[in-house]
């Protein structure tokens, strides 16, 4: 199977990589929200921002809900393969089969049992999160509790760390108990707060919740959607120009993939 290929073939590059990407200054990157099966808006954001020699981050949930997930993961792996140093997917909770198991998963359940383990193990070497040295920080979900922003790079697969990053919400309101989904982390702005100063991150840019509010915490915290799996409004990217001085999310410029 091709997509198979593209994942183990890129693993040893994973793995030198790492859990923690850090962004080149010098270069605009451009983070591109959840694409679930959306093969058609992967492959408008690559032909407008790959050749322009930008860096560009998936923020997960490649696969799953949309018409084309094998074919939407298998471009982003083989343009990662072609472009190492300028293409990244980090591991979003659609991602992490191996580690845990959820629902809807009809693209995983549509593969055998061996194509399915050898996909999944490839995958959990995904990288975690992408800093960038102007304070941003991006991730699939929510900000992990850890001492330093280092510390990700050995967050261990299954751990409450690792189930903040990949599978967090974050509410508007610290009465997380009563806003969360079942079964996913929920996090507000106290943990917003005391996460966020700990790590150094003036803003926050990530995906998971396609009907979250765009900004939160004084517009620190930015979530953005690249898919049509939902329905949930216009597909966007965030893009980051070089030199630019970042004190909240809104210094990122929003932009349409139509």
């Amino acid at each position: 199977m091709r997509l198979i290929d593209a994942a183990t073939e890129i693993v040893p590059l994973l793995m030198r990589q790492g859990r923690l990407i850090r962004l080149p200054s010098s270069r605009t990157t451009v983070f591109v929200g959840d694409t679930h099966g959306d093969i058609e808006a992967s492959r408008r954001v690559l032909a407008r921002y790959l050749d322009a020699g930008s860096t560009i981050v998936f923020l997960g949930d490649a696969v799953d809900r949309g018409a084309d997930s094998a074919g939407n993961l298998e471009l982003i792996l083989r343009t990662k393969r072609d472009h190492p140093d300028s293409v990244y997917l980090l591991m979003g909770n659609h991602e992490a089969r191996a580690i845990a198991t959820f629902s809807p998963a009809d693209f995983w359940e549509r593969l055998d049992g061996r194509s399915a383990r050898t996909l999944a193990e490839a995958l959990s070497h995904l990288p975690l999160a992408a800093t960038h040295p102007a304070g941003v920080l991006a991730v699939h979900g929510a900000l992990p509790d850890v001492a330093k922003l280092d510390a990700i790079e050995t967050i261990a697969l299954g751990s409450e760390a690792w189930r903040a990053t990949t599978w967090g919400d974050w509410n508007e309101t610290d009465n997380t108990r009563a806003t969360g989904i079942a079964g996913r982390p929920a996090f507000g702005p106290a943990d917003f707060e005391a996460r966020s100063a700990r790590l150094g991150v003036r803003a926050l840019v990530r995906s998971h919740q396609p009907f979250a509010p765009t900004y939160l915490y004084d517009d620190r915290c930015l979530t953005i959607f690249t898919s049509d799996a939902y329905g949930s409004g216009p597909r966007r990217v965030a893009v980051l120009r070089p030199d630019v001085r970042v004190r909240s999310a809104r210094d990122l410029d929003l932009e349409e993939i139509a």
